[in-house]
């Protein structure tokens, strides 16, 4: 599935081409590489997302077409979510 269609169906970002417009910005990677929004993403892969002042690493547990919102959330598993300081960026 492409990352775009994948970050809309999880609700991880709401729309497709926000999704989109946050990957060509380059604020996410797929297991440590830097993706585009139609990268393709499967099931364990770790996707890192910089929102703002966070960063969110999720692995993907299962991929649909669709989803109820209720459900959305069982697409993924956040791993980590940090603040990203003047230090992170730093090192």
């Amino acid at each position: 599935m492409r990352l775009d269609k994948f970050l809309k169906v999880s609700r991880l970002i709401k729309r497709r081409t926000l999704a989109k417009e946050v990957a060509d910005q380059g604020r996410i990677t797929i297991n440590g590489i830097e993706a585009k929004a139609s990268s393709n993403v499967k099931v364990g892969d770790m996707l890192t997302v910089r929102f703002g002042q966070k960063l969110v690493t999720v692995q993907i547990d299962s991929i649909q077409e669709t989803t109820k919102k209720e459900n959305a959330t069982q697409l993924y598993t956040v791993v980590k979510e940090e603040k990203i300081t003047t230090d992170n960026i730093l090192n």
